[in-house]
């Protein structure tokens, strides 16, 4: 079981999934499994292998899951005595299971390969992002217009779902040449799992593009998904300070940032 494990940890990297690993670190007295006994969850509540079953398998389930979600590391310590005090078991031990996320690398995907989306491409990929470029005209969606993204799709923006798995890990990056383009092509982009949507611009420009939207039946749920004018106020001006506010504010978002000054 140990090996098949090891195993299903090699693939779910390999394969940029989401899981998490708990592992018994210590116990005492009697308790079900001892240290090293390990178990692989996925975001769905499935696993391999196990740490003991029933109620506290149950609990570093949850947990894990948790931790899938918000990509923090627990550690966990359950005493098995008393069911009657909300202990998971009455075995009469102690163990403590360390939680440790697996999560792919995020995905930017940057959808308008003009000045802008070029910068945020240099940025994004500096940072440490798979970056993918999207636009409906093929010319700026090559690797010429655009070096150092990874993945090229020049398809039309509402098209964008059928060609890449958009998933939690996603960040999508409109730097769009209208407000035309995000009318037309937005709304299936909402209905994704993407961590971030961000539409450059003024706030005029979204307020005309959220009105057309509505008007087509859209939520105010699904609307309000979405960051623009996207980024922090750096006062920007270059398409590079543009691309600087865009990826604080993901990286903010991401990391559980406040966004404010650190010095006063």
């Amino acid at each position: 079981m140990m090996l098949a494990i090891y195993r299903e940890i090699a693939k779910t990297i390999e394969e940029g999934k989401a899981a998490a690993v708990c592992t018994i670190i210590e116990t005492s007295g009697s308790v079900p499994r001892h240290e090293g006994s390990k178990m692989l969850v996925f975001p769905d509540g499935s696993f391999i292998g196990t740490v003991g079953g029933g109620e506290v398998e149950s609990r570093v389930i949850e947990e894990a899951i948790q931790s899938i979600k918000d990509g923090k590391i627990r550690n966990l310590r359950y005493n098995m005595v008393d069911p009657k005090q909300g202990d998971p078991g009455v075995c009469g031990g102690t163990l403590e299971v360390y939680v440790e996320p697996i999560l792919p690398k995020p995905t930017l995907v940057v959808i308008g390969g003009g000045h802008v989306g070029k910068a945020v491409v240099h940025l994004a990929k500096w940072l440490g992002f798979t970056v993918a470029v999207s636009d409906d005209r093929p010319e700026f969606c090559t690797p010429e217009a655009n070096p150092g993204a990874d993945l090229f799709f020049p398809v039309k923006m509402a098209e964008l779902p059928q060609h890449l798995n958009i998933t939690p890990y996603t960040y999508l990056v409109l730097t769009t040449r209208g407000s035309n383009i995000d009318i037309e092509g937005l709304e299936p982009l909402l209905h994704t799992e993407a961590a971030y949507i961000g539409v450059i611009g003024s706030k005029r420009r979204w307020l005309v593009t959220r009105k057309a939207l509505l008007e087509r039946g859209v939520s105010e749920e699904l609307l309000n998904r979405v960051h623009s004018p996207m980024g922090l106020e750096l006062k920007a001006e270059t398409p590079e300070e543009i691309a600087v506010s865009i990826m604080a504010e993901i990286i903010m978002l991401r990391n559980g940032g406040s966004g404010e000054r650190m010095s006063i």
